[in-house]
């Protein structure tokens, strides 16, 4: 098994399956408090890396996961974005997960729309969903601006069981209607 060669850009951004070299920047964005708040807590480097080789694993194992995002002015990793489908997890995923000096530049939302085409067209799913803590405004907001509505609110799966989330979500056709 190995990791397809993916490579998705947008105006400002490359989305890509992770790479070694990205797990330094991915540390450091789970080791911030704020940063990693709705996407897991802040972690410490050594469990940080058992959720960066989970994205890996998942690109090996299903062909698909959240991809590094790079911001291509710099070239530095800013976060991950795109589908997400774990064992038990209550539906087909796009979510969101970027570093802090990264956020309010529409980032998210630029990845996220590519993310969403690239998931429809190419994993064949037929709905996305986006999985959201209640408090968290920002991503509530991203979802309504990706034009995802509010399905339900859930207590997540295992390990996040102590979580409730609202569930967004939208249909294909609903998103292509929309574009």
């Amino acid at each position: 098994m190995s990791i397809p060669d993916i490579r998705i850009e947008t105006e400002r951004l490359i989305l890509r399956p992770p790479v070694a070299a990205d797990f330094d920047a991915y540390a450091e964005n789970m080791a911030d408090h704020e940063a990693a708040r709705f996407i897991g807590g802040k972690q410490p480097r050594e469990l940080a890396w058992r959720g960066f080789l989970s994205l890996a694993g998942a690109w090996a194992i299903q062909g698909f996961a959240m991809f590094s995002v790079i911001e291509k002015q710099s070239g530095r990793w800013i976060g991950r974005l795109g589908p997400w489908h774990p064992e038990g997890w209550p539906g087909t995923e796009v979510g969101w997960g970027l570093a802090r000096e990264a956020w309010g530049k529409g980032y998210a939302y630029e990845g996220s729309v590519a993310a969403i085409d690239w998931a429809f067209e190419h994993l064949g799913w037929h709905d996305i969903i986006h999985s959201i803590q209640p408090d968290n405004q920002a991503s509530i907001a991203l979802a309504k601006r990706l034009g995802s509505r509010l399905l339900r609110t859930m207590k997540m799966p295992p390990p996040y069981q102590d979580n409730v989330a609202e569930i967004w979500g939208q249909t294909r056709e609903q998103w292509l209607r929309r574009k």
